[in-house]
């Protein structure tokens, strides 16, 4: 999607340890008119297959789930990464590490909120090893559920997660797939 990797290119900011900060319009302060382009994306990426339910995992992904679940005129729901006073006892989890957050954690979905007729299109904002998208995928399979395909805002395709998922069958389509980056050498898209 030109429109992301143009702002990529022009507010990305690439650190050391390949951390790309897109956290001035994606992850921490979000352009909902970017986001309402990428939704409409995913929607044409992804119209005809039955979405009826969009799945992310808290929090940077549930702006753009939102927008994509209007898209579809259905439900968003996200993956709790910490178990609350306010979430059901009977739940899907799946172990996650975060190349973020550098740890693991359990993520959660009430099974009020999964069942076996969903067809499940799971949206986040980046696709690096590939763990949190792996994760939700177990989520959805628990339920007897199925997994349309995953939409994901930013691939860091120079590392293994991609091609992970997609050898594994899932369909996966990403807005901005990036080749290479550095703090010397900038952004390179696929």
């Amino acid at each position: 999607m030109r429109l992301l990797e143009e702002r990529i290119a022009k507010d990305g900011i690439v650190k050391a340890g390949g951390v790309l900060r897109v956290d001035s319009f994606l992850n921490h302060q979000m352009d909902v008119t970017l986001y309402e382009e990428m939704a409409k994306e995913f929607y044409r990426l992804y119209e005809g297959c039955g979405v009826n339910k969009i799945l992310t995992i808290e929090a940077s992904g549930i702006g753009i789930a939102c927008l994509t679940a209007w898209a579809f005129g259905c439900p968003a729901v996200f993956a709790k990464k910490s178990r609350t006073s306010n979430l059901a006892d009977d739940v899907y989890t799946a172990r996650v590490k975060s190349f973020t957050h550098g740890g693991e954690c359990d993520i959660m979905v009430s099974k009020d909120y999964l069942h076996p007729e969903d067809r499940v299109l799971i949206i986040d904002d980046f696709l690096a090893n590939g763990e949190a998208l792996a994760g939700l995928i177990k989520l959805v399979r628990d339920a007897g559920a199925t997994v349309v395909g995953a939409g994901i805002a930013i691939e860091k395709a120079f590392q293994p997660g991609g091609e992970r998922i997609r050898s594994s069958g899932v369909r996966v389509e990403s807005l901005a797939r990036i080749k290479s980056m550095s703090p010397e050498g900038g952004i390179e898209f696929c």
